[in-house]
């Protein structure tokens, strides 16, 4: 650590500055589907978990319900999903993927399969990355609770 304090050896600048850059990254592939990288995850986590409550993705995804429903709105109207109110609990809103979300999987898959290959990472740094990256996650985590 330096005690000079200097923009670009500030780890959260650094975080933050990948964050933008994977956006755009991705923008490329996810374009011929009207994507946006945010939407793509949300496709991937409701490809792993289906049925789920807007709370549940929103704690999958680390976004709030601020962010999340708007987003969920776009992509309903786009076909992508429904949100359904709870049988059970009408406060409760349930998202699902819509049959174009199911038919498109293996179409987006495959266009955004390269995007980190095209990084030029070993399968031994990508998983050295994501291991340092998950352990920051997990101290921040932590950090929330202390």
């Amino acid at each position: 650590m330096t005690d000079e304090v200097v923009l670009d050896n500030q780890l959260c600048f650094q975080i933050n500055r990948a964050h933008q850059l994977f956006n755009r990254f991705y923008q490329s592939p996810l374009k011929e589907f009207k994507l946006t990288y945010v939407q793509y995850t949300v496709l991937l986590a409701l490809w792993e978990r289906q049925g789920v409550t807007i709370n549940q993705l929103g704690d999958k995804l680390g976004l709030g319900t601020g962010t999340l429903t708007p987003l969920l709105k776009r992509m309903e109207v786009a076909g992508w999903l429904t949100r359904t109110r709870s049988t059970e609990d009408e406060r409760r809103v349930i998202v699902e993927l819509t049959a174009k979300a199911q038919q498109s999987k293996a179409k987006i898959l495959q266009a955004t399969s390269d995007c980190i290959s095209r990084l030029g990472f070993d399968k031994a740094t990508y998983q050295e990355t994501m291991t340092t990256v998950a352990n920051i996650q997990q101290r921040l985590e932590q950090s929330e609770k202390d």
